[in-house]
């Protein structure tokens, strides 16, 4: 599962040695103090975001490890011309005095970045400094999504996020990082503090197909599954025709367009419950001619399996 969150500002940072010996692990030379500017910055916390998700503590953490080294690019477009700073340490910084929605202790992912001072640089210092360029998203993996209410994967269990069972909010906590792609300044961070904008797959515009399909274990089921999704909408769009053909029989001042759209925002469950209640005003109205074609369809339904 890929997901991106969307943390809050930069801060300044003066480079001390420790710094320079960390950022030179990265570089080709050895640089100073004087050629590069560092800013620290917050990645992500372990607060239940908008979209009722959060990583654990111990997600957090790793995800520390997997950030070192990691690029700095502009709103997730994965260019080396985009490429503006690089991560060279991060630590995990907890706020005793602060609870999370999920009941425990707050924490969050800082990390410390830098960049060349670099005439082609300039602009982009002056507006982290003026407090122009300050909201990030980070773009990672994980390996789970758990419900939080049964423990069971998220989206496989019967509860819906944001809602509240016994008291207990319903979330999706993610856990096991297996990677961390890049982090970003982005306008407009998705969260207050932490917020998270989803993708499936290597780039933000790809579709869901495109990523299945560059995996060859998921293409199989993937194709069993588009199958599977085509026949419920020909079986829906069926049952949304005979939906409105039996309203139109039993009542002739109806709209026929007006009420087809109507019948196009409902799911079987409703449709159903219609379907059964015209087709008894219909018995009412027409009760030999239903019955007739009743007997009708049955015999056409028996020709279809006869050997």
């Amino acid at each position: 599962m890929d997901v991106r969150k969307d943390a809050g500002t930069t801060e300044q940072w003066a480079a001390e040695e420790n710094d320079m010996s960390c950022i030179n692990r990265f570089s080709k030379k050895t640089l100073t103090a004087d050629e590069v500017y560092t800013f620290a910055v917050r990645l992500c916390d372990n607060e239940v975001d908008r979209d009722f998700e959060r990583f654990d503590e111990t997600a957090l953490s790793a995800l520390g490890d997997l950030f070192v080294g990691k690029s700095g690019v502009f709103d997730h477009q994965w260019s080396a011309l985009g490429q503006t700073a690089r991560i060279y340490r991060t630590e995990l910084v907890r706020e005793a005095e602060r609870v999370t929605a999920a009941g425990d202790g707050y924490c969050y992912l800082k990390a410390w970045a830098y960049l060349m001072r670099t005439k082609k640089n300039a602009d982009l210092i002056a507006d982290i400094e003026g407090g122009i360029k300050k909201e990030v998203s980070v773009g990672c993996a994980v390996a789970r999504s758990v419900c939080s209410v049964c423990g069971e994967e998220s989206g496989t269990c019967q509860h819906q996020k944001g809602q509240t069972y016994g008291g207990k909010l319903c979330y999706a906590e993610l856990r096991e990082p297996t990677d961390a792609y890049e982090w970003s300044f982005v306008a407009v961070p998705a969260q207050r503090e932490a917020g998270v904008l989803k993708r499936f797959g290597q780039k933000a515009d790809a579709g869901l197909e495109q990523y299945v399909g560059q995996r060859k274990e998921f293409r199989e089921a993937w194709n069993v599954l588009r199958k599977q999704a085509e026949l419920g909408r020909n079986y829906l769009a069926g049952l949304r025709r005979e939906v409105v053909r039996l309203a139109l029989v039993s009542d002739e001042t109806l709209d026929g367009e007006v009420f087809q759209g109507i019948a196009d925002k409902l799911e079987e469950p409703e449709l159903l419950e219609l379907k059964k209640a015209y087709e008894a005003r219909v018995e009412k109205v027409f009760p030999v001619q239903l019955r007739r074609a009743n007997r009708e369809t049955e015999s056409a339904d028996e020709e279809m399996f006869r050997v």
